[in-house]
């Protein structure tokens, strides 16, 4: 091989403080050499493993995981089809794993890693919930797909809530408020009004979500952010994995709900610069579904979210088939780039194809558009950046071998995990505390009370008046909301709720 061109690769890659990816390759032949790294302090500059179908990216995902792993840093990672489940335990020898140590120059070791396992549906691992409150509207109304007129509305009942000390912890708490808003219209008239056929869309939204079984999702204990920065007793990085093939069949809600701890983390944590190394590391696989169908005040905050998160130190690694499948301005923050072979079958797949090889720094060793249809499988090209913030020149790179098991976990050992996991014992009872919904009912009983308690003297149980004389009419009742907000103290004020991670940060990004 060119000696130039290694000579150019040894200077452009980093040797201490990296991860490790591969050896080059080019014109076909690889130098068994593992030269390609990602520097570990440039991934909270975040990263892109794209491909097509079947050409490798959840072995690469689980390569730099391992890595991360193994250099102290915590990860979570979403499992969709239920694969990287064998993090938790040695690979096994096989032909073909020592055919791509060879090749690679990459010696082999079978290793497990710690590994914790969430669930949204508390079937696969720890119960992970959020309050509808800390969910916010934005998120919320990307998960029930309301339109911008639907969503402004939702926002407006949050905020009335906020206003009112009504706290929405599930989605019980949340069909209770907007019901009782559809009775009492005139109470939410201060905050810009809205029809009774919005909320009727919006309860038969929520119904919808109901019936798929996400009811569980939202709710009290929340899951704690701080669980997912964890180390063991040997200082490696527990790999925080989130089983989602039971929820396949919702991916608007997984995927949002992946952007909520994100929001979370932007706001709980501390500010610490460009670090030696992430604090957490984050994979967020089959991203598309993110922007699927997404506002545009959504895809602004998920901008937002990507750019100033760096500085807390964690990294977003977006897994996805196409760089077309991200907002050019989430694009554009993605700073290590591993590609592996896109395919071009149509018109549309050929200006893609052209527009990803544009995105690549020019080099004089390759046709970057030819080289990303010849990647076969196990192959990427790569560029990063470097420890100075420059992007490297790309290489078509051959892949180590990832060092657990590439094989889920049989179902007998995941539940033998679940049964000893104390995260799982943390989360698994739901907690159902006095919020909006019992608030409301209280409400309503006094001012029933308080309604019959001024009925007309003798007319009552529908009994007559005396003949010649109508029955005196009752005074108009204030309602019990009324009643209630007449006599609330500043110390109510306190108690308030956050409504959204995502809505809080946006007023965060407005006073910067």
């Amino acid at each position: 091989m060119d000696e130039q061109f290694l000579a150019e690769v040894r200077r452009a890659f980093p040797t201490d403080g990296a991860l490790t990816l591969g050896a080059p390759m080019r014109e076909g032949e690889i130098h068994p050499e593992p030269l390609v790294r990602i520097p570990l302090g440039m991934l909270n500059r975040h990263g892109l493993i794209a491909g097509a179908t079947g050409t490798g990216k959840t072995r690469t995902l689980q390569l730099v995981a391992e890595q991360l792993s193994a250099a102290g840093v915590p990860v979570f990672v979403a499992d969709i089809k239920g694969d990287l489940s064998g993090l938790a335990v040695a690979g096994a020898p096989h032909p073909k794993i020592d055919e791509r140590a060879a090749a690679t120059g990459q010696p082999w070791t079978a290793t497990g890693f710690p590994v914790e396992f969430l669930s949204l549906s508390g079937a696969l691992g720890a119960q992970v919930r959020a309050t509808v409150s800390s969910f916010g509207p934005l998120l919320l109304a990307k998960v029930l797909e309301l339109n911008d007129t639907q969503s402004s509305v939702l926002a407006m009942v949050f905020q009335y809530c906020d206003d009112h000390g009504l706290l929405l912890d599930d989605l019980a708490d949340l069909r209770g408020v907007l019901q009782y808003l559809r009775e009492h219209v005139d109470e939410i008239s201060a905050y810009g009004g809205m029809s009774t056929q919005t909320v009727g869309v919006m309860l038969r939204e929520l119904t919808e979500l109901q019936a798929q079984g996400a009811e569980g999702f939202f709710g009290l204990p929340e899951f704690d952010l701080d669980d997912l920065i964890v180390l063991d007793r040997d200082g490696r990085g527990v790999i925080s994995v989130m089983e989602l093939q039971d929820c396949q069949d919702k991916p608007a809600l997984f995927s949002t709900f992946l952007m909520w701890m994100l929001a979370r983390l932007y706001l709980e944590l501390p500010e610490v610069g460009d670090a030696a190394k992430p604090k957490l590391v984050f994979f967020l696989d089959e991203a598309h579904l993110l922007f699927d169908g997404a506002s545009k005040a959504f895809r602004d905050q998920v901008e937002q979210v990507v750019r100033l998160i760096r500085s807390k130190g964690v990294g977003i690694i977006f897994i996805t088939q196409s760089p077309k499948d991200l907002p050019a301005e989430v694009l554009g923050q993605l700073g290590n780039r591993v590609q592996h072979a896109l395919r071009a079958f149509t018109p549309d797949d050929e200006k893609a194809l052209r527009a990803a090889a544009r995105t690549f720094p020019k080099t004089e060793w390759y046709d970057v558009e030819e080289l990303l249809t010849a990647t076969g499988t196990g192959e990427a090209v790569v560029t990063v950046l470097t420890p100075k913030g420059a992007p490297t020149p790309p290489v078509a790179t051959h892949l180590i071998a990832p060092s657990a098991s590439m094989k889920p976990l049989p179902a007998d050992e995941l539940e033998r995990r679940l049964a000893v996991s104390q995260q799982v014992k943390r989360y698994r009872d739901a907690v159902d505390r006095d919020s909006a919904r019992e608030e409301l009912a209280r409400r309503a009983e006094a001012a029933a009370k308080a309604a019959a308690a001024e009925a007309p003297i003798g007319v009552e149980d529908g009994a007559r008046a005396p003949t010649g004389r109508r029955p005196r009419a009752a005074k108009p009742v204030p309602s019990g909301l009324e009643r209630i907000l007449k006599t609330r103290t500043a110390s109510n004020m306190g108690t308030q709720l956050v409504r959204s991670a995502m809505g809080v940060l946006l007023q965060m990004m407005k006073k910067r």
